[in-house]
């Protein structure tokens, strides 16, 4: 790839609205700053995109440096089959593997600094044979990690998940001392490298008011609160377990940066509730940095000329700003 982009943003599952969200998003910057970001993506789907929008880009094909233009790595979709608008389809899911395979190659190389992921969907996805339950378990697997993190951001609240695409009983034998520990430590240090020297972090109890000293279940001392000691004595600024139906509101509030969820809905509800439009979703424990909008593919609002990009546009300055924080060698 010749682009000197630092940012990667793949188009997503081409049936939905991820060109129309990324079109509209790049069209809002300088036109000096578009060629700062190169999409991974099907070069017709984008110029369709484009004329739908009214957005008046221009694309520099393989992934070239042009000023004023936003460079685009052309993926041919893997299947000859055509993909119909809004619906769901392995044609659509096996683009969708292709795009985010580029990326994270592209990514592990150091062409890139963060990849920015437009929405996928999952049963597409499996359609394809690529049996993943998201964006993160995907990137692990092309990564070659065991485990990965999610991270939900947004202007007033931040939350890093100890699990998140699993059954709830399964998040409930998940939460063990070890991954509870892991997740402290690695949202702790995304944070300080936000800029927070000490960030101050609260642990989210996974039982109703956090166990109730036992009545309603003894997770919070036998797993949670050792996990908690662990990283106060690693020098980690951390507190806990708080009852769920608190923590969120105090670290609204600013008593908390970042607020550990033990599942995945604990986490996304009260993010969603304060900044459905805003909340950027971010991948740690990967080798590579990834950043995304924190919604679908909205098939029933897809290739209508409608979708709303305020998501996009956070989350790619979201992601300038972490690849402008990148540490060097």
């Amino acid at each position: 790839m010749t682009t000197q982009a630092k940012i990667g943003i793949t188009m997503g599952d081409p049936a939905g609205v991820g060109a129309e969200i990324i079109c509209r998003a790049l069209a809002e910057l300088p036109h000096s700053e578009r060629a700062s970001a190169c999409i991974f993506g099907t070069l017709r789907v984008l110029e369709r995109a484009n004329k739908l929008a009214g957005t008046g880009l221009s694309f520099a094909a393989n992934g070239a440096a042009q000023v004023g233009a936003v460079p685009v790595v052309d993926v041919a979709p893997p299947q000859a089959q055509p993909v119909a608008d809004g619906a769901v389809s392995a044609a659509a899911g096996a683009c969708s593997y292709a795009y985010i395979e580029r990326a994270a190659k592209a990514a592990l190389a150091g062409d890139i600094d963060v990849i920015v992921t437009a929405p996928i969907n999952k049963e597409a996805l499996h359609a394809a044979g690529h049996d993943f339950a998201g964006h993160t378990e995907l990137l692990a697997h092309l990564t070659g990690v065991k485990s990965s993190f999610m991270l939900l951001a947004s202007e007033k609240l931040s939350t890093i998940h100890v699990s998140t695409h699993v059954s709830l009983a399964g998040a409930i034998a998940r939460a063990t001392t070890e991954r509870e520990l892991e997740t402290i430590k690695v949202g702790h240090a995304f944070m300080q490298r936000l800029g927070l020297a000490t960030p101050r972090i609260a642990v989210a109890g996974l039982n109703p008011h956090s166990g109730e000293n036992g009545l309603f279940g003894t997770d919070e001392p036998e797993r949670i609160v050792p996990a908690i000691e662990a990283a106060r004595r690693a020098g980690i600024d951390v507190r806990g377990p708080i009852p769920g139906d608190t923590v969120f509101l105090r670290a609204v509030n600013g008593e908390f940066d970042l607020v550990v969820a033990q599942y995945h809905d604990q986490g996304h509800i009260p993010l969603k509730l304060i900044a459905f439009d805003t909340t950027i979703n971010v991948s740690l424990g990967l080798p590579i940095l990834r950043v995304s909008v924190d919604h679908g593919t909205a098939f029933d609002i897809a290739w209508k000329g409608i979708a709303r990009h305020a998501n996009m546009s956070a989350t790619i300055a979201y992601a300038r700003r972490i690849a402008a924080q990148r540490p060097t060698a």
